[in-house]
């Protein structure tokens, strides 16, 4: 039970908590997201090979 029945948490809104890892999870969607596009890339290319001829 806290000490102050009426204190708030931390503020934690997207403002202040999110501006210090937007860069990283830009990096990290990109270190997933390309590999995975190129991949379904290749998916396409090689049913288009595989239905046309």
């Amino acid at each position: 039970m806290p000490d102050h029945p009426d204190a708030s948490p931390p503020d934690t809104t997207a403002a202040t908590g999110t501006t210090r890892h937007t860069p990283l999870m830009v990096l990290t969607w990109a270190w997933v997201g390309l590999p995975f596009a190129y991949g379904v890339y290749e998916l396409f290319q090689k049913l288009t090979q595989l239905f046309a001829g």
